[in-house]
Parts: C-alpha cells; structure tokens; sequence
C-alpha cells in the first residue's frame, strides 16, 4: 500500500495519512492522533508541531500489508533525524531504489536535495516503533541557535542549509537511549498544558541525544567503544528486569548470566548507555520508584524501603540524601503540607 504525503508541518502530515487510509484522528494538547483502522492494522500515527519549527511524529504501529509511506512536496523537506526502538524501517530517497534499513535502537540523519522526497517502508505484520524529529530549517534558524556553537561542521552546513543544497545522509550506531525517551513520551504522564511544553522537552531532548551520538559515533578515539547490538539488547533487558523486581537485591553476576554474557560487557554496556555501572544503575531506579511512592502514595518509610529491597532504613535515608538533597522524612512532610 503507497500513502502520499504532500504537506507540512507535522499535524498536516498526519491529516494527510488519515484522509490516505480513511481513518480518524483526535486532537489534544496541540498532539494529533491517528489510530489505524482495525482492518489495515493496529497502533497509531502520533505527533505535534511547534512554533521553533520542530515537529515530533510518532510511528506506533503493525500493518498487515507492506506499506510505503511518500514524502512528495514541492518546498524544501525538513530535515529528519529519525531513530526506530522497535521492529526495523526502512528509508529511500524519492529519486533512489536503494533501501537503508534502520534496525531497532538504530537512527539516521537524513536531509533532501532540492524538492527530492523521501520514502518510509513498512514491513507486513512487524510491530515497529519509530520517531521522527522534522525541523523546518527555515524556521529553526529564527530562534537564537548561538551560530551552532560546538556542533560538528558537517551538522552545522546541514542545519543552515534553509535551500536544501545538499543531499546529507548518516546511519547511526546502537543506543537505547532514545528507546527509552519515546517511552516515557508514550507514558501519556500529563494532559493540557503540562503535555504541550512536555512535548516540545522531549523533542528537544530527543535532538540532543541524536546529535551526541552523532558526535561519539565520528569521535576516532571512541569507535572502539561501541557495542554491538547483541550487547545492547542485554543491557536493555538487564535495564527491564531491575526494574521490574525493584524488591530484589539482584547482584550483577547473576543479571549478567541471565542475560547470556559476562560480568565485564555488562558493566561496559552501561557505561556506554548510561554511564553508570549496573549497582549504581540499579541505585538510581530504586530511588526514582522510592521517590515516586513517597510523592504518590500512602506508604510510610519503613514501607517504602522495604518495598525497593532495602533492609537499612538508614542507608535509604543517606543515599537519598546523597542524590535529591534532603532526606525522606523530611521530603514526606513537605508533600503532605503542600496536599
């Protein structure tokens, strides 16, 4: 199945997908939604534009048959950074038979030359979850951009090329850091305003850690250190599994057996993802969960501790000092003046 796309900004590209496939659409919080129509599919088209002229789309979505979707205007296209969590996509220039494929945890950099489009291939029946970052570098350029100040040259030209001179393409190494920020943008944590400005953050955010990749990718000293995909698929499902058995004292020999490798890669995988090693890691998302309970919950401290797998509620009350500044008892007291 081809779906034609032929306007601008993000909201009209998903209009025009909706009218292509006769489906619906929703608008909330300056985020329009197309969900597919049960009989091409399942999932959704999610996405928002803003003023600085970036746009954030969302592909969350199994369709039963191929599916190409075209990019075909007759303006300068914007330029995409686009980055695939889940399943794999792939993408052609409209002038090009040639398909690079994006692999899940994988990105692209990618800019048109002229009016030339671009196509997205989706395979039949793959769940596949990727993002594109749109940025209409006419009007990106009117915010204060500091001239672009320690950016790469390469990304710098690509950035203030307004005319599309330039054909620019670049296929990223693996990072699940990406991965995990379009989840917390699916989390749906906020509606109305708080969700608008909540948006443009993450697409913000989701620019910086395409464009640090980019920079560690081109950086010769650090090739090295890139992982595999195999390492990165363990440290993501190292990552899940912390925490999903947040009471458990899991110890990284045991983590890095489950997950089919050693202690070492282990530790090195993240360092890589989240400079951090696993114990300081794990450290990190019991007390974002203990945090989160003592804000949202009626637990008491004793609970809350014994609920993260803690069995010294002074050690809890010292590292949680270490890192939000205060301690427990004292962050429990000012939530419940403030209820």
């Amino acid at each position: 199945m081809r779906i034609d796309v032929k306007t601008l900004p993000v909201h009209e590209i998903i209009q025009d997908i909706a009218e292509s496939i006769n489906a619906s659409t929703k608008n909330g919080s300056g985020e329009i939604t197309l969900e597919i129509p049960e009989a091409l599919g399942e999932g959704f088209i999610r996405g928002a534009s803003f003023e600085s002229g970036i746009g954030l789309i969302s592909y969350n979505c199994k369709f039963y048959e191929d599916v190409q979707i075209c990019f075909s205007l007759n303006t300068v296209h914007p330029l995409k950074f686009i980055f695939c969590s889940e399943g794999s996509v792939g993408h052609t220039f409209q002038d090009s038979e040639r398909i690079h494929t994006i692999d899940t945890y994988q990105n692209i950099i990618v800019s048109s030359s002229g009016y030339n489009g671009h196509v997205l291939h989706f395979k039949a029946n793959q769940r596949t979850h990727v993002s594109s970052l749109e940025i209409i570098r006419s009007v990106f350029s009117r915010r204060p951009n500091h001239d672009f100040k320690d950016l790469d040259p390469t990304l710098t030209n690509i950035f203030k090329d307004e005319v599309a001179g330039q054909q620019f393409f670049y296929q990223g190494n693996y990072s699940i850091k990406a991965a995990d920020l379009m989840d917390e943008i699916n989390q749906k944590s906020f509606s109305g305003f708080l969700r608008s400005i909540f948006l443009e953050a993450k697409a913000f955010e989701m620019l910086v850690i395409q464009i640090s990749q980019y920079h560690d990718d081109e950086d010769e000293d650090r090739l090295p250190q890139i992982l595999r995909k195999s390492d990165i698929d363990k440290v993501d499902y190292v990552a899940k599994r912390i925490q999903g058995d947040l009471g458990s004292n899991l110890t990284v020999e045991a983590l890095a057996k489950e997950a089919g490798t050693n202690v070492n890669k282990l530790q090195e995988g993240f360092k890589h993802v989240y400079n951090l090693t696993v114990n300081k890691y794990m450290q990190h998302i019991k007390l974002e969960a203990a945090k989160e309970m003592l804000m949202n919950s009626e637990k008491n401290i004793s609970e809350i501790v014994v609920a993260i797998g803690l069995n010294n509620r002074s050690y809890f009350s010292k590292i949680f000092k270490e890192k939000y500044g205060v301690n427990p008892k004292y962050f429990l007291k000012t939530r419940r003046r403030q209820d």
